[in-house]
């Protein structure tokens, strides 16, 4: 393996987290304008196949309402995600590496990558390596990326790191991704697996991870990875901007410091949790890639791609996408307080039924493609013509969004 010719960039020049808590295997683009409005985005992935990871979208900046929602779920759930951060992160000592190298998927699994080296330097003394990667779906994850920690570090030490678990999407494209590098493990360590879908995990509850909530401002400023041909040549690293405009907003530190702060009074428990899954079967069963197939047919959707499971990735429809409507789990309670606020503000209806696997289910309207990406990152379309029902909503979804855009900045 060759070995690129640059080192991870850290904090303070690129991100706001310290330079000890990651290493970002990234160019810095923050010189590059890549924000585009969300029709003309559509628009380009819709006219020449261009994939989602060419650019970016504006930033959501949530308003006083939406942060303090943020804040007391963060004061509410504390305790419970530091409890499943001590229990992957015990598992993955015992059963995966004794000096694991952390590797978090950017962005998402950023935090989580940093919460679980500071588990180890609490609970016991390790100062693990944690670097943060870009992994795009339909492209893969970045070989240049791969090639830098093979070169740097045992390749049978690295352990990928994400957030949460939605239908599986990234747990399969990270799967295909590593074929060609046997000396990587693909199995990912998540925070939760509401999908059913990894065996190294915290919790399978699909409970409100409030890192989800936010963007940028929770993940040390740093944007979601861009891979464009004429940015990003084979033996380069992929990219991503580091906004330093919004360090009055940055909450990464606060969220960091509220869960770590909680480590000492969970650490019984997160370690009896850790032995408990250590006796479990934890084969991956996908329940929760059936449940969408299932969800995609009963509402005519036809395309699991549009239907995103879960109450961390139906957070991310309704902040980067063009949502159609969200399902909730009949009586979820405080968990979903965000969810409703922010459909409330796009004007879209949250059913709630019985039954439902997740705690909550985003549904991407599905002939308005208008920010809508397939699984291989290209603008999805639904073949038919859409009956005057369908065609309201169309009517409804793109006043919103152009409201959205004037207003909100809809992510």
């Amino acid at each position: 393996m060759h070995q690129p010719s640059y080192e991870p960039l850290r904090g303070p020049d690129f991100s706001s987290y310290a330079p000890e808590e990651v290493g970002w295997l990234l160019q810095d683009f923050s010189h590059v304008t890549l924000e585009a409005p969300t029709e003309e985005r559509e628009e380009a992935i819709q006219s020449g196949g261009a994939h989602y990871a060419e650019s970016l979208p504006v930033e959501y900046q949530p308003n006083a309402r939406y942060q303090e929602l943020f804040r007391a779920a963060l004061d509410a759930s504390a305790a419970r995600i530091a409890r499943a951060v001590g229990a992957v992160t015990e598992t993955v000592l015992a059963e995966r590496s004794p000096r694991p190298v952390l590797v978090s998927l950017a962005r998402a699994g950023t935090p989580v990558g940093v919460l679980m080296r500071r588990w180890a330097q609490h609970a016991h003394g390790l100062d693990l390596p944690h670097y943060a990667v870009s992994i795009v779906r339909g492209r893969g994850i970045d070989t240049a990326a791969l090639r830098w920690l093979a070169d740097h570090h045992d390749p049978s030490d690295v352990v990928f790191v994400d957030g949460w678990t939605g239908k599986g999407a990234i747990t399969r494209e990270l799967s295909d991704a590593l074929a060609p590098y046997p000396d990587f493990d693909p199995r990912i360590a998540v925070l939760a697996d509401p999908g059913r879908c990894v065996d190294t995990y915290g919790t399978r509850d699909d409970f409100l991870v409030p890192s989800a909530c936010l963007n940028s401002t929770v993940s040390g400023l740093i944007s979601r990875t861009v891979l464009r041909a004429d940015l990003v040549g084979p033996n380069d690293f992929h990219g991503a901007k580091y906004y330093r405009e919004l360090a009055g907003s940055d909450v990464s530190g606060y969220f960091l410091d509220t869960v770590s702060g909680r480590f000492a009074e969970v650490a019984e428990a997160a370690m009896a949790d850790a032995g408990q899954l250590a006796a479990t079967d934890r084969t991956p069963t996908w329940e929760g890639w059936a449940a969408v197939e299932r969800i995609s047919q009963e509402y005519g959707i036809h395309d699991v791609n549009l239907v995103k499971p879960g109450v961390g990735e139906t957070t991310r429809v309704l902040l980067r996408r063009v949502p159609w409507k969200i399902l909730a789990q009949r009586g979820a309670g405080a968990d979903l307080d965000h969810v409703r606020l922010l459909a409330e503000q796009r004007g879209v209806p949250v059913e709630e039924i019985d039954g439902l696997p997740y705690t909550c289910v985003g549904l991407i309207h599905p002939r308005y493609t208008r920010g809508a990406t397939g699984a291989d990152g290209k603008a999805v379309t639904t073949a038919g013509t859409a009956d005057t029902t369908d065609t309201e909503h169309e009517a409804n979804a793109a006043g919103i969004a152009n409201r959205d855009e004037r207003t909100v900045a809809a992510r």
